[in-house]
């Protein structure tokens, strides 16, 4: 057959979806047509269209001249939905463009990463959804109503160490291991790391620059390097993630991919999330002995013995299952395509 189309939604928080797009992107022997309220990443992948969709969290104004919150426009449908306002022209011109767009460029599937709303909208539009799931407590009714609209649900972790969310019964569930974006790339050896690295994720974190600086003093003979918002920032971190001795991070599905992937030494400190999304990782973390967990920014006195304790680690990173992930998810999302261009 043909090169299919397939279409894409890139959830706009922080940077964990769209660098797992790319990761998958190289993979996928397909044309992609790709939604987003983000800018267009350069460069652009080959045989990639972007399409930047308007914002549908942006205050308007109302037919009276008024500003109105699209917070107060019954956003959840009464707990039915995540975000749908009502009277909400951004959100109406999200949908309407999406529709549009795949009239003009017809899809024969659609991955959606993450959005109930889209989900479900473009199953009724007739097409097969490959949703990209998350873990966490996800028993509210959207989540219920996109696992059941979903063609094919992406799990991007290894089966039997996550627990996992309750898709529902007969769904089909496709584990495709940790996905990194440095799949495929030689960390240093253990003898030449040196130095503590934080990453601060882009999805936002409770840690404060005091915060930062009492982990500076509390460890005077340690190289430490901060990446993250607002500070160093680094489009490609993998030279300073692979050559640090100790990595301390969030609990973000990217970041514990990246950790697998450079076989690092971790101190995982999962942030809030809705739905507890990165306590049930950090948790699976704990419980196959890959990290060191902190449940919250230890005191300053704490982090010496925190980071023995992380020195003493011995990972066995192989069980993320980070090494060919990528085609994992893409083969699973080519397959679907086929099945139902046939």
């Amino acid at each position: 057959m043909s090169r299919p189309t397939i279409g894409w939604y890139v959830h706009h928080h922080g940077h964990g979806h769209i660098t797992r797009f790319l990761a998958i992107r190289p993979q996928l022997d397909a044309d992609v047509v790709c939604f987003s309220t983000l800018e267009a990443p350069s460069p652009l992948p080959d045989r990639t269209i972007w399409i930047q969709l308007d914002r549908d969290d942006l205050a308007e104004t109302d037919s009276g001249g008024s500003l109105s919150e699209p917070a107060d426009a019954d956003p959840t449908a009464a707990g039915l939905l995540h975000w749908a306002p009502l009277g909400h022209r951004g959100h109406r011109s999200r949908l309407a463009r999406i529709a549009a767009e795949i009239v003009k460029h017809p899809v024969a599937a659609f991955v959606v990463d993450v959005s109930a709303e889209v989900t479900l909208f473009v199953r009724l539009l007739g097409i097969p959804v490959v949703l990209v799931g998350q873990p966490g407590r996800r028993t509210d009714d959207a989540h219920k109503m996109a696992f059941r609209a979903a063609s094919r649900i992406l799990a991007p972790w290894p089966a039997g160490v996550v627990t996992q969310p309750d898709f529902g019964d007969g769904v089909d569930v496709v584990h495709t291991g940790g996905i990194s974006r440095y799949d495929g790339r030689q960390p240093l050896s253990d003898d030449t790391r040196s130095g503590v690295l934080v990453m601060l994720g882009s999805g936002g974190g409770d840690v404060s620059d005091d915060d930062l600086r009492a982990l500076d003093e509390a460890l005077p003979e340690e190289t430490i390097t901060v990446l993250g918002p607002g500070r160093d920032w680094q489009d490609d971190p993998w030279q300073a993630l692979s050559s640090a001795e100790i990595v301390i991070s969030w609990a973000g599905q990217n970041s514990i991919a990246d950790l697998a992937a450079a076989g690092a030494r971790g101190i995982v400190i999962p942030q809030q999330r809705p739905f507890d999304e990165q306590v049930e990782m950090a948790t699976a973390l704990e419980h196959a002995g890959l990290a060191v967990v902190e449940r919250g920014w230890p005191e300053a006195w704490q982090w010496p013995s925190v980071l023995d304790r992380a020195r003493a680690q011995d990972p066995t990173w192989s069980a993320w299952q980070t090494t060919g992930a990528a085609e994992r998810a893409a083969a699973a999302i080519l397959d679907l395509a086929e099945e139902w261009s046939r």
